[in-house]
């Protein structure tokens, strides 16, 4: 099957895979060729696919996931693959998220906080 990765900039990524394997909303989906149609939102977390020449894994920070015809189409807010995640940028972003949830601040936008804590946190889970 054709995977189409696009972000906010454009198109990031497209190849052959034999499986693709995501985090949606409903959780973890393995989508091999010939899966029914399916439109989904994604979760920050981890994607990974095979192709001929292995395993590629991928953070993602949320999206959508469509499906048809053999076509897996991510729509991804951002994504970085495995050896493209910054380690010490990646801790750095959790550390900061860590301590503006700490503060407790009224003003501060918690939602915001806590998924720069998840994006963070993924991607260092990612990395290894």
């Amino acid at each position: 099957m054709k995977c189409r990765i696009v972000t906010p900039g454009g198109l990031y990524k497209e190849t052959e895979c034999s499986i693709l394997n995501i985090r949606t909303i409903d959780g973890q989906r393995g989508i091999l060729s010939n899966h029914m149609p399916l439109v989904t939102m994604l979760e920050i977390g981890e994607m990974n696919f095979v192709t001929d020449k292995g395993r590629e894994v991928f953070a993602v920070a949320g999206g959508m996931f469509y499906f048809h015809d053999n076509m897996a189409t991510l729509l991804v807010d951002a994504i970085e693959a495995k050896d493209e995640i910054n380690l010490d940028r990646a801790l750095a972003s959790k550390k900061r998220a860590e301590e503006r949830l700490a503060q407790k601040d009224p003003n501060l936008d918690m939602k915001r906080a806590e998924l720069s804590l998840k994006r963070a946190i993924n991607r260092i889970n990612v990395k290894g």
